[in-house]
């Protein structure tokens, strides 16, 4: 069992920053992969991000690829999200999740067991 807590959603003007946080609790275990998906209201739940959690290795949706980057603390099961130049499209709540990658893709949500509560993040025009 896995649990996650979400942190660092706020509110900020387009083109400023924000750093997320989540803590996982529990154990992990190999082929772990870490994610941060989003959903904004009326829409569905989308891949933000996601890395493999022993080797390090990031993913990212093509509509944050050089605004957003992910890192994790393996000491400390934290995984970060900071999100730069942000865009009123951005606007979600965000939620991390962990999965196993040999289950399926890592864009995909089904490849995750665990989720956690979501942080909102709203980005002002």
């Amino acid at each position: 069992q896995v649990q996650l807590v979400e942190s660092g959603g706020g509110l900020v003007q387009a083109g400023g920053s924000l750093r997320l946080s989540c803590k996982a609790s529990g154990r992990t275990f190999s082929n772990m992969v870490m994610a941060w998906f989003r959903q904004a209201p009326g829409k569905e739940r989308e891949f933000v991000t996601a890395i493999k959690w022993n080797s390090g290795v990031p993913y990212y949706a093509g509509s944050v690829k050089g605004r957003f980057t992910i890192s994790r603390d393996t000491a400390k099961n934290m995984v970060y999200l900071q999100m730069n130049s942000l865009k009123p499209e951005d606007t979600a709540l965000y939620y991390c999740a962990v999965g196993n990658y040999y289950r399926g893709s890592v864009y995909r949500d089904e490849t995750y067991d665990y989720w956690g509560q979501g942080t909102q993040v709203t980005v002002s025009s």
